[in-house]
């Protein structure tokens, strides 16, 4: 009868045993499951919104900054107000010299295609003329010599007997083109005899082919 106890006793210990363990491993099983999900929480990459910030949005920002700054003026102390005040002349002073610098390079634009070229091409032409050794030739000035020198308006008649002495040293297509242009204008002149300025622009074109031709 007590051996019977004994073994009932040491089979309960063994069910005991047996059901601890399984609620052991159902832990830890659990626990390695929490975990690997927390761990996949943390990996997920993070979604951050795509946010393009434009060239106005920044100027808009600076501005509103500025706007503040002068806002809260009356709030600061005297030297936080003279640093305020620098500030301030800097970025105007940037802005007019940036404003200047716009104006001026419209300047140029204009002058080099205004009244500065006839007069550019003339002095080059009389650099040739009296003072040979600080000329240098420069293709610019004769380009535009060779094009306007039948108007009688851009290049006077005593700049035009200086500009024939230079077209003796003519050489190759420059040449030739000035010789045909010379001789289109000849046969202008004959379907407008009564014309003025045709007969003048004609009057040098006869004296550029014979002196080239």
């Amino acid at each position: 009868m007590a051996k019977d106890k004994s073994l009932t006793n040491l089979a309960k210990r063994k069910k005991l045993s047996s059901d601890v363990t399984v609620d052991v491993e159902e832990t830890m099983e659990t626990k390695v499951k929490k975990k690997k999900k927390n761990m996949e929480v943390e990996e997920a990459p993070v979604q951050i919104p795509d946010v393009k910030i434009t060239t106005s949005d920044r100027k808009q920002k600076k501005k509103q900054t500025e706007t503040h700054e002068l806002e809260g003026e009356e709030d600061l102390s005297p030297e936080e107000k003279r640093v305020l005040e620098r500030k301030m002349k800097k970025i105007l002073k940037k802005e007019e010299k940036k404003k200047l610098k716009t104006e001026g390079e419209t300047l140029e634009k204009a002058e080099a295609s205004g009244p500065i070229a006839p007069q550019q091409a003339l002095d080059y032409l009389t650099c040739w003329a009296e003072n040979r050794t600080e000329w240098k030739f420069q293709k610019t000035r004769q380009t535009w010599l060779l094009q306007h020198m039948f108007d009688f308006v851009q290049v006077p008649d005593e700049k035009f007997s200086v500009l024939l002495q230079y077209l003796e040293g003519l050489r190759g297509g420059s040449k030739d083109t000035t010789v045909q242009k010379a001789l289109v204008l000849v046969e202008e002149s004959g379907q407008a005899p009564e014309d003025r300025d045709v007969q003048q622009r004609a009057h040098r074109a006869r004296e550029v082919i014979q002196l080239l031709s």
